[in-house]
């Protein structure tokens, strides 16, 4: 086919550009996008493609192609951040403190675009092509909860590919690899000590005192307890004691993540902290539980889908450079279809040519070049047609 499809999603980069700035004025947060959700199903009522809602009505599932044969699924996510935009952009977002600032609503628009093109190619397909739009993969909760609601069967999904846009990356760059993200425990930390006056400690249990000793010692666990060869990282991002200078608290709350790509290090260091946490607040008189936040799986790719891919986008578009060193210490709850099914997850590079504003994911004045959208579509058409006519001989 050549570069067929790669031409054809050219020709729609006004549209994709006019559907991702859309969704970009309008993000959505979670589980709940009523508005993203009805963006898409307008489209895909527009492209007479048939879909069925999940998640009270914020995940979309569109299938394409015949309804027997093996059966490949096209993911993308949809949800923003909390975040106030900083970027200036005639197009920022209009709803205070939401921001698309991970790229979905890119993610969005390039799925579409596969749709679009995918529908005009429709009889290619050998077998079902599942188009998933998914909400709350920022919270770890939405490839969970479409899981659970049945995404991956009628007909069961054999295969699944997902992309990513980075903003570091440059554009017609595409990142592969077998460990392409990590996995993540969230937990918070609740310490009761005994509050007071700040002229009278002896008489207090400070629990500031304790977290600080907590943070200390889990720290220990990463430098002591875990071998260097393991990719490992434990964060404490929130500390919260007290309002007022000379008052003792009464309570400290400490969150934070630990992630790596071992599932034997990562059970044996949540084993840990729940020992550690606890034990170290009691030798300072005070008491300490471990509530887990969420807990999701590494993206552990399949080798041999991750090179079939590969080699089909890049016979079909020469000019894609493919660099297989994707191993990203972030985290995507695409992790629980990679568990369930073999599945791919490349990084789709799109970082803005001037260096000032090549910033990183998840900032307020986080930009993404727009050429990746016609490459991303593409390649995710591209994906569906091959994989289909390839499995289903």
């Amino acid at each position: 086919m050549g570069k067929e499809l790669f031409i054809r999603a050219q020709k729609m980069k006004d549209s994709l550009i006019q559907w991702r700035r859309s969704l970009h004025r309008h993000p959505e947060l979670g589980l709940e996008l009523p508005r993203t959700s009805a963006f898409v199903q307008n489209e895909l009522n527009r492209l007479g493609i048939s879909y069925e809602t999940y998640v009270d009505g914020s995940c979309l599932l569109a299938t394409l192609g015949p309804k027997e044969g093996k059966c490949f699924l096209l993911r993308s996510d949809m949800d923003a951040l909390p975040i106030n935009e900083e970027t200036g952009l005639e197009f920022s977002s209009e709803a205070p403190g939401q921001m698309h600032a991970c790229g979905h609503d890119l993610h969005t628009s390039i799925l579409l675009g596969a749709a679009t093109i995918l529908k005009e190619h429709e009889t290619e397909l050998k077998g079902p092509v599942k188009l998933l739009f998914q909400p709350g993969e920022e919270i770890f909760a939405g490839a969970k909860r479409c899981i659970e609601e049945g995404v991956l069967e009628n007909p069961k999904a054999d295969a699944a590919f997902a992309m990513h846009v980075s903003s570091l990356v440059p554009t017609g760059v595409i990142m592969t690899g077998r460990e392409a993200m990590s996995s993540v425990y969230g937990f918070q930390i609740e310490i009761q000590g005994k509050g007071g006056h700040g002229s009278t400690p002896h008489l207090c249990v400070d629990p500031i005192h304790v977290g600080v000793e907590v943070y200390a010692a889990l720290q220990e666990l990463i430098s002591r307890e875990c071998t260097p060869l393991s990719h490992t990282a434990l964060t404490i991002g929130q500390f919260q004691a007290g309002k007022v200078a000379n008052v003792i608290p009464q309570r400290c709350v400490m969150s934070g993540t630990l992630r790596t790509f071992d599932t034997k290090v990562a059970d044996f260091l949540i084993r840990r902290i729940g020992e550690i946490v606890p034990s170290v607040a009691k030798t300072y008189r005070a008491n300490a539980s471990v509530q887990d936040l969420y807990n999701v799986p590494a993206v552990l790719c399949d080798g041999n889908l991750n090179l079939f891919l590969a080699e089909a986008l890049h016979k079909s578009n020469p000019d894609l450079v493919f660099v297989d060193k994707l191993h990203a210490m972030g985290s995507e709850d695409f992790a629980f279809i990679s568990e369930q099914i073999p599945s791919s997850y490349f990084c789709l590079g799109c970082a803005v040519t001037d260096p000032a504003h090549a910033i990183g994911p998840h900032n307020p004045k986080t930009v993404f070049d727009e050429a990746c959208l016609p490459l991303g579509a593409a390649c995710y058409a591209q994906a569906a047609l091959s994989w289909s006519q390839e499995n289903n001989k």
